[in-house]
């Protein structure tokens, strides 16, 4: 096992990008992996069922974040199979692998590493991404990368978020937040171009097609997403990651000037949303985009 790992680059210097999301990001995501974990995953679980995946196949998984899709798609594969799950963040990794290890699951490996610089040529069957594709710097390259990381008539699926109308989730809190607090500046650190990148089905397949996939198909997905257990939580959520956090970052010593305001502007939002067993629940959409590696 873990015969795929022997074909993946050798670990290089870190970019700008990857450091930001290792020393600035990696603490608030995993505060609230609650939420990133359990909240999101009506996306994926929506389309698992219908994966083009196989018992004995060899899965990559890209930005892998804390593992849990990379454990699913393991219980597809089978124990003759293999899954490795890949991220550019240290601490995700680690609770990835506490997890996969706890669980019992033998068939997984969790590997640092940057989509959009290297991968293994020719070593899977399937490459899958939730929601990480769309914070590629360089989303060709990354996503050529990912391709040729497919043997020949592979298949890829990514999951991205439709555009900002669809996904109040992500785009009410930072119309907010900037009543109070300006726009970033453009040299502002962010965690790459921002969840709406790939929101367009023209631009994605164009850049799909100039990394070279053929069969690029997009299926629109709906679902509830969770952003809080209750409305301090979801106000916590939504002023440490995404838009509004971003927003609130950069603002620095005036964003928490005004912090009580704008706590209190979102509080009002918030309470307007719908309530679950689980919590805070708003609508949220996404692009499912499926792909094949030409056979030649």
């Amino acid at each position: 096992m873990n015969t795929a790992l022997k074909t993946l680059p050798e670990p290089i210097e870190d970019t700008d990008f990857v450091q930001f999301w290792n020393t600035v990001l990696a603490p608030k995501f995993i505060k609230f992996k609650h939420i990133l974990v359990g909240g999101l995953n009506q996306h994926s679980a929506a389309v698992f069922p219908s994966l083009p995946v196989h018992r004995g196949d060899r899965v990559l998984d890209v930005g892998c974040g804390f593992g849990d899709t990379a454990i699913q798609l393991s219980q597809f594969v089978g124990p003759e199979g293999e899954v490795v799950g890949l991220d550019c963040c240290d601490a995700f990794l680690a609770h990835a692998r506490q997890d996969a290890w706890e669980r019992g699951v033998k068939n997984i490996s969790f590997m640092r590493g940057d989509a959009e610089i290297a991968l293994p040529s020719t070593a899977f069957d399937f490459v899958f991404a939730r929601f990480g594709t769309m914070f590629f710097a360089n989303p060709v390259a990354g996503l050529r990368n990912m391709r040729t990381a497919l043997r020949p008539g592979g298949r890829m699926v990514h999951i991205v978020w439709r555009n900002r109308a669809d996904n109040p989730w992500l785009s009410m809190a930072k119309d907010i937040v900037l009543e109070f607090l300006p726009q970033p500046s453009e040299d502002a650190q962010t965690c790459g171009p921002g969840p709406f990148s790939m929101s367009n089905p023209e631009t994605v397949t164009a850049m799909m097609k100039s990394a070279g996939y053929e069969n690029i198909e997009l299926t629109r997905v709906d679902a509830p997403v969770l952003v809080g257990n209750n409305v301090a939580d979801a106000i916590a959520f939504q002023l440490a990651i995404g838009p509004a956090g971003e927003v609130f970052r950069e603002a620095g010593e005036k964003a928490e000037e005004m912090r009580e305001q704008i706590e209190r502007a979102l509080a009002h939002a918030i309470n307007q949303q719908k309530l679950s067993s689980d919590g805070i629940v708003m609508d949220s959409s996404s692009w499912v985009i499926s792909a094949t590696n030409p056979k030649n």
